[in-house]
């Protein structure tokens, strides 16, 4: 390893674990040390490199629906966006510094209550946005306004989930929302929604209700977009089973089904003085396409079981993602 390599590493991960010895005189690192160290390096560099290609990606997608298909047809979306581009048809002034200027409050807000990386991504993800909506002009793809409300909501989203996979945003609202969600005590979703009626109010207002109106289909593709791209193309079903025949399904999952499976004991019993036993549960994680076998296979083990099912947004390591789909 490299005196450059090795100063790298203990300047950028080892230096950070132990600063607590401080004061101690400089610490000497073993071979081990150094090899963990370039380990999380890497790890953490390649980490960047996809959440800058992700960033790069969600702002060329963002500007092109803005500049292709919104802008040329006084369409707007909902958020720090949709605010930047009514102003922008109301005055004149040019939308990449609108962008910067409606955001600049959303950043600091960032950097006070998520973060100074999270907030540092954000501003120059909506700085470089604001850049290559005034260097970079796409050209106008239809006038048809079903087109350009649902396509133009389609690459806006597809943008701004892109960013957020990255760890940043390109409109500042939903900081704003868990802001006030904290302090309203009231859900983000609330927040938003009221903030998007005034916004679309306004646009019915100053420019036309059919124009609020195909807006608020764009906002609505953008939103179905954005949580596609942040919640994966796959969509996963954690299943928790309490049987008395928890060995049998557990083989089942793992065998049958090719999954899987964390087992942990939990105690059953009902009302105050029921009957109260030990239990193995099994857990298991399948994609919506499993199912309906899952539930025909634990049918025929145990038809008696006790089966929970709820959603699961994404998966990281294990085998849901390496092994096919198995029917």
């Amino acid at each position: 390893m490299n005196s450059f390599l090795t100063k790298l590493i203990i300047s950028r991960v080892l230096k950070h674990k132990n600063k607590r010895r401080r004061g101690l005189g400089e610490k000497e690192y073993t071979a081990f040390e150094l090899a963990k160290g370039f380990r999380e390096l890497k790890i953490e560099t390649i980490r960047y490199l996809k959440d800058a290609i992700l960033i790069s990606l969600g702002i060329a997608s963002a500007a092109f629906g803005l500049e292709s298909f919104l802008m040329p047809n006084s369409f707007i979306d909902g958020g720090a966006t949709g605010i930047s581009l009514l102003v922008s048809e109301l005055s004149g002034i040019p939308l990449w510094m609108l962008i910067l200027v409606v955001n600049i409050p959303f950043i600091i807000l960032a950097y006070n209550i998520i973060g100074k990386i999270f907030a540092l991504k954000t501003a120059l993800a909506i700085g470089l946005l604001s850049i290559c909506i005034a260097t970079i002009h796409f050209q106008e793809v239809t006038h048809d306004k079903l087109l350009v409300a649902v396509f133009g909501g389609f690459f806006l989203g597809a943008g701004i989930g892109l960013s957020v996979r990255g760890g940043a945003v390109i409109d500042g609202t939903e900081v704003l929302a868990i802001f006030l969600s904290r302090k309203l005590g009231t859900t983000l979703g609330d927040i938003i929604i009221g903030i998007n009626i005034i916004i679309f109010s306004a646009a019915a207002y100053f420019l036309s209700v059919e124009a609020a109106l195909y807006s608020m289909i764009t906002y609505l593709v953008a939103s179905k977009t954005l949580d596609f791209f942040i919640e994966g193309i796959e969509e996963y079903t954690g299943v928790t089973i309490i049987s008395p025949h928890s060995e049998d399904i557990r083989q089942m999952i793992v065998e049958t089904m090719g999954r899987g499976v964390t087992v942990y004991s939990g105690k059953r019993g009902f009302g105050r003085g029921g009957e109260s036993k030990e239990r193995d549960i099994v857990y298991t994680v399948i994609t919506r396409l499993e199912l309906n076998k899952l539930k025909t296979e634990i049918e025929k083990i145990d038809p008696n079981s006790f089966v929970v099912m709820s959603s699961v947004k994404d998966t990281k390591g294990g085998m849901i993602k390496k092994r096919p789909l198995e029917h």
